[in-house]
C-alpha cells in the first residue's frame, strides 16, 4: 500500500483515544433500553416514570449538540473532549448510586449532557486529523461505535440483568471514561484554534436546542400512543416550528450556532437525507428485532441480545472494505448497494414466526448486518467532502442531528406500526408487517442515496498537502 493510500498514524491514534471514551455513551445509548422493567420494579416506579430514564437521556443529548461548533471555536477539542467525557463520568456515577426514580433521571440528563458534546467532538476531531483524505477509511473509524453500540448494547445489557444488579449497567462505563480521560490527556493533540474566542449565540440556542428537544420528546410519545395524541403533537409541532425558526435567523448571520448554509452544499444536504432514513433502517429495527425474538420465538433479555450479535459480526465485517471501496469508487454506489442488501436481509423476517428455524435468521442478521456497515460508512465520509476546517465542526452537528432524529422518527413509526398491528391478536403477524415497514424504508433511503455524489471522497493524488487551517477535498 503505497503512502498516499495509508492512513496517516496521527489520524489512528486519534480515532483511538477517542475510540476508549466515546465507547461507553454508544453502549449506555443502547444498554438501558432493556433494562426499563427491571428498573421500574427495582425503584418502586411506574413504567410511565421510567420511561423517562430513556427520554430525558435523549432530551438532554439533543439539546448539547449544536454547543459543540461553539466549544470548540472557544476551548478547543481537546478541552472540551475532556470536559465531556468527565461530565459523562459523573452522571455515570451518579445514576449507578440513584436511590429513586427521579434521582436515576437526574443522572441521566447528566450523561446526556456529556455524550451530547462527546459525539460530534469525536467526529470533527477525526476528520479534520485526516486533512479531508481518505475520508471513506476515516469515518470507517468513525462509524465503528455507532455501528457496535446498537448490536452489542443489549447483549451487555442481558448479561448485566442476568447476572448482575441493574447499578452495574453504569459502572461499566468508569473504565472506558476514566482509560479515555488518561489517554486524552496523554495522547491527544491541543486544539490552539481559539484566538478568535467567538461569543454565544444565545438567541439561536435559545430555539434550536428546545427545538430539538422538542422534536425528540414528540416522537418518544408517539411510540406510546401515535403521532396524533395532544402529548406528541404539540412537541413535534413547536419543535418543527423552533427549529425552522432558527434556519431562518442563521441563514442571516454571519456566524450562526450551526451553519445551515451547508445544505446548499450538495454532499452534506445529501448525505443529511440519507442518513435521516439509515436512522429509520438501523435504529427502528433496534426496536424491532429484540422485540420480535422476546415476544415471538420467546427469547429472554439475554436470549435475544445474543441472537443480534450475527448482525454486529456483519456490520464489523463490511466496516473496513466500506471504507476502502468509498475512497475507490464514491459514496453512490456502495451505499444504494448496502440499503438493497439491508431490505432484502429484512424481507425474510416479514415471514418469520416462532418456528422459522434460529440459523436461518441468524444467516440474514449477518447479511443484514453487511448491509448495515456499507451504508454507514460511505454516507458519513461523503458529507465532509469540499469542507473547510471550520465547517468540519457545523458539518459533525448537522449530521448528528440528522442521525438522531432520524432515528428517533423510524422508531416511533414503527412502534405505532407495531402497537396497530397487535389489534389482531396474533403477535408474529404483527411483526411480520412491521418489518415490511423496515424493509420500504430500506428501499426509500436506496432512492435517496442515488443523489450522493458518485465521485471517490479521496484527496485527489496531484494536489499538495492540504495545510493545517484547512480540511478541503474536491468533490
Amino acid at each position: 500500500m503505497t503512502a498516499e493510500n495509508r492512513l496517516d498514524p496521527k489520524v489512528l491514534r486519534t480515532a483511538g483515544v477517542l475510540m476508549a471514551g466515546v465507547l461507553a455513551v454508544v453502549f449506555d445509548t443502547t444498554i438501558v433500553g432493556v433494562a426499563l422493567h427491571s428498573l421500574a420494579a427495582d425503584l418502586h416506579a411506574t413504567v410511565a416514570t421510567i420511561q423517562w430514564v430513556t427520554t430525558a437521556y435523549l432530551l438532554a443529548l439533543g439539546i448539547t449538540v449544536p454547543l459543540s461548533t461553539w466549544a470548540m471555536a472557544r476551548f478547543g477539542g481537546k478541552r472540551v473532549w475532556m470536559f465531556s467525557l468527565a461530565v459523562f463520568l459523573a452522571g455515570s456515577l451518579a445514576s449507578s448510586a440513584a436511590w429513586n426514580a427521579p434521582a436515576l433521571i437526574a443522572g441521566r440528563v447528566v450523561q446526556g449532557i456529556g455524550g451530547g458534546l462527546m459525539l460530534p467532538v469525536m467526529t470533527t476531531l477525526i476528520v479534520r486529523a485526516a486533512g479531508g483524505r481518505l475520508l471513506g477509511r476515516t469515518t470507517a473509524l468513525v462509524a465503528l461505535p455507532a455501528l457496535l453500540g446498537p448490536i452489542l448494547g443489549p447483549l451487555l445489557g442481558g448479561l448485566i440483568l442476568t447476572h448482575l444488579s441493574w447499578r452495574w449497567m453504569f459502572w461499566v462505563n468508569v473504565p472506558f471514561c476514566v482509560a479515555g480521560l488518561w489517554l486524552a490527556a496523554r495522547l491527544l493533540d491541543r486544539d490552539d484554534d481559539t484566538a478568535a474566542r467567538p461569543r454565544l449565540d444565545v438567541a439561536g440556542l435559545a430555539m434550536l436546542a428546545p427545538g430539538i428537544a422538542a422534536t425528540i420528546l414528540g416522537l418518544s410519545e408517539a411510540t406510546t400512543g401515535g403521532f396524533l395524541r395532544p402529548g406528541a403533537l404539540i412537541p413535534l409541532i413547536t419543535g418543527v416550528v423552533l427549529v425552522a425558526g432558527f434556519a431562518g435567523y442563521a441563514l442571516r448571520r454571519a456566524d450562526p450556532l450551526v451553519d445551515v448554509r451547508l445544505f446548499a452544499h450538495r454532499p452534506t444536504a445529501s448525505a443529511s437525507s440519507v442518513l435521516f432514513f439509515s436512522g429509520f433502517t438501523l435504529y427502528g429495527a433496534v426496536l424491532l428485532l429484540p422485540l420480535f425474538y422476546q415476544q415471538v420465538r420467546g427469547a429472554s433479555a439475554l436470549g435475544a441480545g445474543l441472537a443480534l450479535v450475527p448482525q454486529g459480526v456483519g456490520a464489523l465485517l463490511s466496516r473496513p472494505l466500506a471504507g476502502s471501496l468509498t475512497d475507490r469508487l464514491g459514496a453512490r454506489s456502495i451505499t444504494v448497494a448496502g440499503f438493497l442488501v439491508v431490505g432484502a436481509a429484512t424481507v425474510p423476517f416479514a415471514s418469520a414466526d416462532a418456528h422459522t428455524n434460529t440459523w436461518t435468521l441468524a444467516a440474514w442478521l449477518l447479511l443484514r448486518g453487511i448491509g448495515l456497515g456499507a451504508v454507514t460508512v460511505p454516507v458519513m465520509a461523503v458529507a465532509y467532502l469540499g469542507l473547510d476546517r471550520a465547517e468540519v465542526a457545523h458539518a459533525s452537528v448537522l449530521i448528528r442531528v440528522a442521525q438522531q432524529i432520524g432515528g428517533s422518527f423510524g422508531t416511533a413509526v414503527l412502534a405505532v406500526v407495531l402497537a396497530n398491528a397487535f389489534t389482531d391478536g396474533d403477535p408474529a403477524a404483527a411483526f411480520q408487517r412491521s418489518f415490511w415497514w423496515a424493509t420500504a424504508f430500506a428501499g426509500v433511503a436506496a432512492l435517496l442515496a442515488l443523489a450522493l455524489p458518485g465521485r471517490p471522497a479521496v484527496q485527489p493524488p496531484d494536489r499538495s498537502p492540504v495545510p493545517s487551517a484547512t480540511v478541503r477535498a474536491r468533490p
